[in-house]
């Protein structure tokens, strides 16, 4: 009787021991999945919820509540579990990583590009990367992938294509031209390099393209990627400096010349080639690579003294610049990052801004500007925008249509980029618009 006793004792302890456990991992899960369910709500409040490029739509008729796509994300509370299954509750923050993708033990993840509310134009091109027009082909962050890895791939694979279609010799100054040198040209123009033809790679900025805007502590690659000639590189994390002196010294190994701040103007299919046309010349090719980035060229805001050396549209070393009294027009992610790194720097940071609150902002940047503002660190004007821009001072036309005068040392102008639809459109690329496309899915 009293082992009976015993062993009931012993099973009620167990039992009890296991009720605690479940109830505290009830409670947590509680916790967690509100606390992101805040997150949801928060972000589409405030607009942020749109994902801007590649992102991935879980199936919640399949998702089991693993977390192993939370854990397998780089970018971190991008996707998070609310009810029980996985949601993007960062949806504006996702960057098309794709490791959610692969670590879904359910398949229940899928890659899209758009949504229905917000569509991303994208151009037409097959399989082997190539236009609607026959020998212009188009790879990277034009193409829909902004991820370095993938645009690296895409680069690749894109050159390779060209090489196996060039064909008899003729009068030509180039096999082939690579616009744009980001992580995409890089890897063409590499690629073009192992298959020894004629090249020439134009960049209407600097090297590594959009990885050059970045700001000099932004990680920007967080997967090994395989360099063509060179082989595959193993960087768990990366800073854009990091990865622009492997580029170049990758460049140099192989002699590969990039010609810098020289701008593709115009292309134009002549029977069997084509002619490019720049700010420094004009060139024939067999092929044609786009491998530019999405945002194109900065938007200026077309206003008396923008073309003043003091006037600058993206942000370079912000550690050298000191003690000065600067002005960033706009109200983005850049423009915000961009005050924030000045005004760490000691510099008297004026922030223009033309609506009446920040919207879209990832949600650390909204906390910081916001402290900013509160402690006095940035000043903040609020439907405000530049009229005309001095020696010494810039001219605001704020509310009511007065204008205030502020004293003013350099200026900062994030007004975004126009778009390459346009040019993609005069040179007869189709575009067509993405609405929640599916890009990558498992096959059942």
């Amino acid at each position: 009787m009293e082992v009976i006793i015993e062993n009931v004792i012993a099973y009620g302890f167990i039992f009890l021991v296991l009720a605690a456990t479940l109830f505290t991992y009830y409670k947590m899960h509680t916790k967690k999945s509100s606390h992101n369910l805040s997150k949801l709500e928060k972000a589409i409040e405030l607009g942020f919820h749109e994902p801007l490029s590649l992102h991935p739509v879980v199936d919640t008729n399949t998702c089991i509540g693993s977390g192993a796509c939370i854990k397998a994300c780089p970018e971190k509370d991008i996707l998070g579990i609310v009810n029980g299954q996985a949601h993007l509750i960062n949806a504006s923050r996702c960057i098309g990583h794709g490791a959610c993708f692969n670590a879904c033990p359910v398949h229940a993840i899928t890659l899209c590009i758009g949504t229905e509310k917000r569509g991303v134009e994208l151009p037409h091109i097959s399989a082997e990367f190539e236009t609607n027009i026959p020998g212009l082909f188009v790879a990277g962050e034009l193409g829909g992938m902004g991820l370095i890895k993938n645009a690296v791939e895409q680069g690749n694979q894109a050159m390779e294509n060209i090489c196996k279609s060039l064909k008899e010799q003729s009068n030509v100054d180039y096999d082939a031209i690579i616009i744009g040198a980001g992580p995409a040209g890089i890897s063409a123009a590499l690629s073009a390099a192992r298959n020894k033809i004629k090249f020439l790679v134009i960049e209407q900025d600097s090297l590594g393209g959009s990885v050059f805007n970045f700001p000099r502590t932004k990680i920007v690659m967080t997967h090994s990627m395989n360099l063509p000639l060179y082989g595959k590189v193993k960087l768990a994390e990366t800073s854009k400096s990091e990865l622009l002196n492997l580029w170049t010294t990758v460049l140099n190994k192989y002699e590969v010349k990039i010609n810098e701040q020289e701008k593709a103007e115009n292309i134009e299919k002549n029977e069997d080639h084509f002619l490019v046309r720049t700010s420094k010349g004009t060139y024939s090719s067999k092929k044609v690579l786009l491998a530019v980035g999405r945002r194109g060229s900065p938007r200026k805001l077309g206003i008396p003294g923008e073309g003043k050396e003091k006037v600058a549209y993206r942000l370079i070393e912000p550690e050298l610049i000191h003690n000065e009294k600067i002005l960033i027009a706009g109200g983005g992610d850049s423009a915000v990052e961009a005050a924030l790194m000045l005004a760490d720097e000691a510099n008297i940071v004026t922030l223009s801004y033309r609506g009446d609150r920040f919207s879209r902002l990832k949600p650390k940047n909204l906390d910081r500007i916001n402290d900013s503002i509160v402690n006095g660190r940035i000043n903040v004007i609020f439907n405000s925008n530049p009229v005309e821009i001095k020696d010494n001072s810039v001219v605001l036309s704020v509310e009511k249509k007065k204008e205030i005068e502020i004293e003013n040392n350099l200026i900062f102008i994030f007004a975004g980029g126009e778009l390459p639809t346009k040019f993609l459109e005069k040179i007869g690329v189709k575009i067509y618009v993405k609405h929640g496309e599916a890009i990558f899915k498992h096959e059942n």
